[in-house]
């Protein structure tokens, strides 16, 4: 099975297991679907790590998520369609893991805000639940998107 062929939430898993932050593997999981080349996709989330810069604010799983889902409906959805698809999937996201905020997410690996992200070692995954939101917020808007199939291909406004 090819990178393509995986299903999200693996691809999503994946890209973070290898150094991506977690907006960055969510929307990196779904950018060749969208027509968003992969470095495209790595480079507009590279700032919303650690919960935006690591302030620990808005899951960068869940930024990536609703970036993701923003392109895929862009050219489809009026702007209230969009915005009530947003809280649905979003909203799923809060009830399963009990938060958005990464902080919280995080729980005591949370209270690190320093500004540099913290070397990539087995030590960091095994403490982090954020493998585990990745794969979920991309799983997540895999169903949803499949549950809503768009009118039209996705395609990038000025494409």
């Amino acid at each position: 099975m090819t990178g393509a062929e995986k299903p999200a939430g693996q691809r999503a898993r994946q890209l973070f297991l290898e150094g991506r932050n977690c907006a960055q593997s969510v929307l990196g999981a779904f950018a060749p679907g969208l027509g968003l080349p992969l470095e495209t996709a790595l480079a507009l989330t590279a700032g919303l790590g650690g919960g935006i810069g690591r302030l620990r604010e808005t899951c960068g799983a869940v930024l990536g998520m609703a970036l993701a889902l923003s392109l895929a409906r862009a050219g489809d959805w009026e702007k209230g369609t969009l915005y009530q698809a947003e809280q649905e999937l979003v909203g799923r996201f809060r009830r399963e893991q009990g938060s958005l905020l990464c902080r919280e997410l995080l729980g005591e690996a949370g209270r690190d805000r320093a500004a540099r992200p913290s070397p990539r070692t087995p030590a960091y995954y095994a403490a982090r639940p954020c493998p585990r939101l990745v794969e979920r917020a991309a799983q997540l808007l895999e169903d949803y998107l499949a549950e809503h199939p768009p009118a039209c291909p996705p395609r990038l406004p000025g494409g």
